[in-house]
C-alpha cells in the first residue's frame, strides 16, 4: 500500500499542473456533475450540446497522445459547441464546458498560435450569433467576446511564462553539462601535463643513468678499469642528483603553491653559488606577474640548464641573468661572461627548447659579442 502511495505521489509530481491527468479528471467530474445535477441543463438544446461537448472532451483525453491532431480538433469542437448555447437561460453549465475546453486548448504544449487564434475567432463568432438570436442587448454582445479575449490573453501569457521557464531550465542543464565537459577536459589536460612532466624527468634522467651504469659495469667486468668505472659511477651520481632536481621541479609545477618565478630564480642562484662558487647576478625588469605553471617551469629549467652549462664549460665564470616582463611576453636571458658554452645545442638545451615550444615559447642559444647567451621567451 505504501509503495502504491509513493508511486502515486511520483506520478502527481511528474504530472502537468495545468493540462495533466489530474486536471482532466477533475474537469471531467465537474462536467458529469453538471450534466446530471445542474439546473436548466435539460431544457431545449442545452443538454444535447453539452453531451456532444463531453463526448469530444473524452475523445481528446483518450486520443491526445496517439493521435494529437484529431484529438485537438475534437477539443476545439468541445469548446465551440457549448458556446452556441451560452445565450440560453440557466447557461452556467455551458460556460463551464466552454471555458474548461478553452483553457486546456490554449495551455496545451506546442499548440500552434494560429490554431489558438482560429479557435478564438470561431468562439467569438458563435457567441455573437447565439446572443443575436437570443435577442441580447449590446452589453452582452460586448461582454461575452471581451471575456473570451481576456481569457485567451491570460492563458497565452501563462503559456509564454512556462515556455521561458522550460527554456531556462534547458539552458541551465546545458550549462551544467558544458561545465562537466570543461571540467573533464581540464582534468584530461592536467593528466597529460602530469604525464609529460613525469616522462621528461624519468626518460631523460633514468635513461642516461642506465647508460652510465652499463658502461661502468662493462669497464669493471671486461676491462678491469676501476678508475674509468669510478668516473662513470660519479657521472651516474650527478645524473641522479640532476634527476632529483628535475623531479622536484616537476612536483612544484603540479602543485597549486608554485613559488613566483623571480623567487624561484633567486633560490636557484643561491644553490648554484653554493655548489660552484660562481658569481651570479639577477636583474628583473618590468612589472612581475604570475605566469601559467608550465611557462614558469620552462623558464626555470632553461635557467638551470644554462647555469649548469656555464659551470661545466666555464667554471668559476660570472653569470648574468635577466628576467624582463614585457606587456605581452616574458623574456629570460642568461649570459656567461667567460667561455664560449657548449658546441651546438646539447640535450639539455634541446629539451628546454621542446618544453618552451609546448607553452608557445622559443629559445635561442649562441655566442653574442664574445659571450655565450641563452634567451628564452614565453607569451604571457
Amino acid at each position: 500500500m505504501l509503495r502504491r502511495l509513493r508511486r502515486l505521489g511520483r506520478l502527481l509530481r511528474a504530472d502537468d499542473p495545468e493540462t495533466g491527468w489530474l486536471v482532466r479528471v477533475a474537469l471531467s467530474a465537474l462536467q458529469v456533475w453538471s450534466l446530471l445535477f445542474y439546473p436548466g441543463v435539460a431544457s431545449g438544446l442545452v443538454k444535447p450540446a453539452l453531451l456532444v461537448s463531453f463526448v469530444c472532451w473524452v475523445v481528446w483525453m483518450v486520443a491526445d497522445h496517439r493521435f494529437p491532431v484529431p484529438a485537438r480538433a475534437a477539443l476545439a469542437v468541445a469548446a465551440l459547441v457549448p458556446a452556441a448555447v451560452t445565450a440560453m437561460p440557466n447557461n452556467g453549465a455551458a460556460h463551464l464546458f466552454l471555458y474548461g475546453a478553452l483553457f486546456t486548448f490554449v495551455l496545451l504544449p506546442r499548440m500552434p498560435l494560429g490554431a489558438i487564434l482560429a479557435l478564438t475567432g470561431g468562439l467569438i463568432a458563435v457567441l455573437l450569433v447565439g446572443l443575436r438570436l437570443a435577442d441580447h442587448g449590446p452589453t452582452a454582445m460586448l461582454t461575452q467576446p471581451a471575456l473570451i479575449i481576456l481569457v485567451v490573453l491570460l492563458c497565452l501569457h501563462r503559456r509564454e511564462h512556462r515556455l521561458r521557464a522550460e527554456q531556462t531550465e534547458m539552458l541551465l542543464e546545458q550549462t551544467s553539462r558544458a561545465r562537466v565537459a570543461q571540467a573533464r577536459a581540464a582534468a584530461l589536460d592536467e593528466r597529460a601535463r602530469i604525464a609529460r612532466e613525469l616522462h621528461d624527468v624519468l626518460a631523460h634522467s633514468l635513461g642516461a643513468l642506465g647508460v652510465q651504469l652499463e658502461v661502468a659495469e662493462a669497464q669493471l667486468t671486461e676491462r678491469g678499469d676501476v678508475g674509468a668505472a669510478a668516473e662513470r659511477v660519479r657521472r651516474a651520481r650527478r645524473l641522479a642528483a640532476d634527476g632529483m632536481t628535475e623531479a622536484r621541479s616537476a612536483v612544484a609545477a603540479l602543485r597549486d603553491d608554485v613559488p613566483p618565478l623571480s623567487r624561484a630564480l633567486g633560490d636557484l642562484i643561491v644553490v648554484h653559488r653554493e655548489n660552484y662558487g660562481a658569481t651570479v647576478t639577477l636583474h628583473i625588469g618590468g612589472d612581475p606577474r604570475v605566469l601559467p605553471p608550465g611557462a614558469e617551469v620552462s623558464l626555470l629549467r632553461t635557467a638551470r640548464e644554462a647555469l649548469t652549462n656555464a659551470a661545466r664549460h666555464a667554471p668559476g665564470a660570472a653569470v648574468a641573468i635577466s628576467l624582463d616582463f614585457a606587456p605581452t611576453a616574458v623574456r629570460l636571458t642568461v649570459v656567461n661572461t667567460a667561455g664560449d658554452g657548449p658546441a651546438g645545442d646539447g640535450y639539455g638545451l634541446i629539451g628546454a627548447r621542446e618544453r618552451l615550444a609546448l607553452v608557445g615559447g622559443a629559445l635561442k642559444a649562441g655566442v653574442v659579442d664574445g659571450a655565450w647567451r641563452v634567451t628564452a621567451e614565453v607569451p604571457g
